[in-house]
């Protein structure tokens, strides 16, 4: 098939340009330039795209003829990036894919739109955006493939334009140092591809950095400091310079001078862009450096968001803590403070140079911007925003009703941060392992499709069925569930045996495996004598839904429980995740129990070992007596008194009468005089 397509471009001194002389029929084409190049350059010359002669004569040596479809352009060797527009040699009317801009140059985790007008003398069947760069990847390498199904792009790729007739924009979000390459637009008829050869658009993504001169200096010198990138940012932005974390400068200008202190910190930002920050500059200042300015990450997991941070060698840190709201004039919350992070949260670092915010079983609210804060014994500093997303797995489908071959895509709403390995289950059964996120392959109108990522193989997508909703499923409401020892829980699931009647149905757990008859073959979890009277089965009168409710639960009943159905013909739901339980008791933990001191402040804490869903009240008690006002896991005294001094129990609410065991708090009363000092 041939490739033919035109692109267009920025004017470059000199540039070059196609004059088409001639009569009607025979055309001379010469590769004209406003001055005369030096040393005798050798000219390239192209047809529709394809290299066609190389001469150093500026004048193509035969005559063109004069068909409608055709188009030509040169180069010159050494230099065949730089090609001139393509010209059709009987007017506008051919085929062509014109690009707006040739290169550009945009900021690390911006956005960016690469757009193209095209023209076709035939009908258009289908038309797409792809990377040569990309090509590893591609089922052949001479077929591109549409970057919105590339794994590397997912979530962050997205077709403009293409409501008007003759224009596609591609527009690329939360850009990333890999996402530098060039960029084409392809069009297919009936006959023919048209764009695959030419040069398209070549995108550098680059972040900023702050450059001091001279390097090295004495308080109080003037220095300048430039905003540096590793190319010429499209569009002739506006500088923002930051002193201190205060703006001092708006300029076209990426150059600022100052008189240099060593406490004082700089950076800048682009206009429009003020999230993108450069890393702060010092010698001894205060700053906050992320390893990542944004995360994506997947619901259900864990995740790490991490920074160092500086700040005068005089000062001492008091306190260390990471929030998501900030409004002018009201303090920062401590996240430890804010409902729906509780027990999900853990601060880990040296509380001196570096902190890493943990936050376990992600939810979708999760997603905001993250800062970090620190407070000393004279000053307080927070670093800009680093971005979280949280998404879920999706299994997206292309079929076709003239054929059992299918396409599944494992997609997100964010790029997941870091490289990954997407596995592949077809009615509960690995089938495929890569990095990848599609999967093509033959199915029935039964079959069903889930996806995971590799390290969080429990977290898969739903199930997707590839006819519709009439196949076989069985889906469970939550994937992991956390009760108290003690207590009692339900773990529920949905199922649909399609067209075909259940003869029965059960739950087990595959941790009692060793005691079956058969291990490959479950057996009912109320004949279990582990479970005797404690264990039933509700819902069933509902067709399609199955509850099964464990009483008295006890620390050996964490497991993995799964629903499966018969037919007459086959066993459905034992391969597939079921829901995993957690039980848990309670125990107060004393943060900091070496220095209990009156007048510090002192933080109890009612530790679970998994996380209690359904915004859990918590209870405290004091010598067997109830606290008032205190419905969180933490408990706060400020500041700590002697009069605190006893026994200390936690309970949820609504089960009272499973409090955790009794802590004893013990606080020294010390009194400093001229010579003495005594505790009590």
């Amino acid at each position: 098939v041939s490739d033919k397509g035109i692109y267009s471009d920025i004017v470059f001194s000199p540039g070059l340009q196609v004059k088409v002389t001639g009569g009607h029929q025979d055309k001379t084409l010469t590769c004209s330039t406003t001055c005369t190049l030096t040393d005798n350059p050798t000219y390239i010359w192209y047809k529709n795209g394809q290299h066609l002669d190389e001469s150093t004569s500026p004048q193509y040596k035969d005559p063109v003829s004069s068909n409608y479809e055709d188009s030509y352009s040169c180069a010159v060797k050494g230099h065949e990036d730089l090609r001139s527009p393509a010209v059709c040699v009987q007017g506008q009317d051919c085929n062509r894919v014109t690009y707006t801009k040739r290169t550009i140059c945009a900021l690390k985790g911006s956005s960016v739109d690469i757009s193209c007008t095209y023209f076709s003398l035939y009908n258009i069947t289908s038309s797409l955006w792809f990377s040569p760069k990309q090509s590893d990847s591609w089922r052949d390498k001479s077929t591109p493939e549409d970057l919105t199904t590339d794994p590397g792009h997912a979530g962050r790729v997205e077709y403009a334009g293409e409501k008007e007739r003759g224009r596609s924009t591609l527009r690329i979000t939360d850009l990333r140092e890999e996402d530098s390459a060039e960029y084409k637009f392809i069009f297919n008829t009936r006959t023919s591809r048209w764009g695959y050869s030419f040069p398209g658009t070549t995108l550098t993504v680059t972040d900023l950095q702050v450059k001091v001169t001279p390097a090295a200096v004495t308080e109080g010198e003037r220095v300048s400091l430039t905003c540096i990138t590793t190319c010429t940012l499209t569009d002739n932005p506006t500088y923002i310079w930051y002193k201190n974390g205060h703006i001092v400068k708006e300029n076209t200008s990426s150059l600022y001078s100052d008189s240099f202190s060593a406490a004082d910190s700089y950076s800048c930002a682009v206009k429009g862009h003020e999230d993108l920050h450069s890393p702060a500059v010092c010698q001894k200042c205060w700053s906050v450096t992320y390893t990542h300015q944004s995360i994506c990450a997947l619901k259900g997991s864990t995740v790490n968001i991490s920074c160092s941070y500086t700040y005068p060698s005089y000062h001492e840190i008091k306190k260390a803590f990471w929030f998501t709201k900030w409004e002018s004039g009201i303090d920062a919350e401590d996240l430890n403070l804010v409902p729906g992070y509780e027990g999900r949260i853990e601060y880990l670092g040296d509380n001196e140079s570096d902190s890493t915010l943990r936050i376990t079983d992600l939810r979708l609210s999760d997603s905001a911007g993250y800062r970090f804060r620190f407070i000393t014994s004279g000053e307080k500093f927070a670093g800009s925003p680093v971005s979280l997303t949280v998404t879920d797995l999706q299994v997206k489908i292309r079929t076709s009703w003239f054929s059992t071959w299918v396409t599944l895509t494992c997609s997100t709403t964010c790029t997941l941060t870091g490289h990954h390995t997407y596995i592949w289950y077809k009615n509960g059964h690995k089938v495929k392992e890569d990095t990848s996120s599609s999967y093509s392959d033959y199915c029935n109108t039964e079959d069903r499709f889930t996806c995971a990522v590799k390290a969080h193989g429990d977290l898969h997508s739903p199930a997707v069925c590839v006819r519709g909703q009439k196949c076989w499923s069985v889906t469970y409401p939550h994937q992991g569930v956390c009760a108290l020892k003690g207590s009692s829980v339900d773990i529920s699931s949905t199922y649909v045996s399609g067209y075909d009647t259940i003869t029965s149905s059960l739950w087990f757990s595959p941790k009692r495996s060793a005691s079956w008859k058969d291990e490959l073959i479950p057996e009912e979890l109320t004949t279990d004598p582990g479970y005797a009277g404690r264990v039933e089965y509700a819902g069933e009168k509902e067709r399609g839904r199955s509850i099964l409710r464990i009483t008295d639960l006890r620390e050996e009943d964490s497991a993995e429980y799964k629903f499966i159905f018969n037919t007459q013909t086959s066993r459905w739901g034992y391969s597939f995740p079921g829901t995993t339980l957690t039980v848990t008791g309670l125990q107060v933990q004393i943060k900091d129990p070496t220095n209990i001191i009156e007048g510090k402040e002192l933080c109890l804490f009612c530790e679970s070992i998994c996380f209690l869903q359904d915004n859990t009240s918590y209870i405290w008690y004091k010598n067997g007596q109830r606290l008032i006002r205190h419905e969180t896991k933490y408990l706060y005294l400020k500041p700590v008194s002697s009069e605190d001094t006893g026994r200390y129990s936690c309970a949820v609410e609504n089960h009272e009468d499973l409090h955790s065991p009794e802590e004893t708090l013990t606080v020294r009363c010390e009194y400093v005089g001229y010579n003495y000092r005594t505790t009590h």
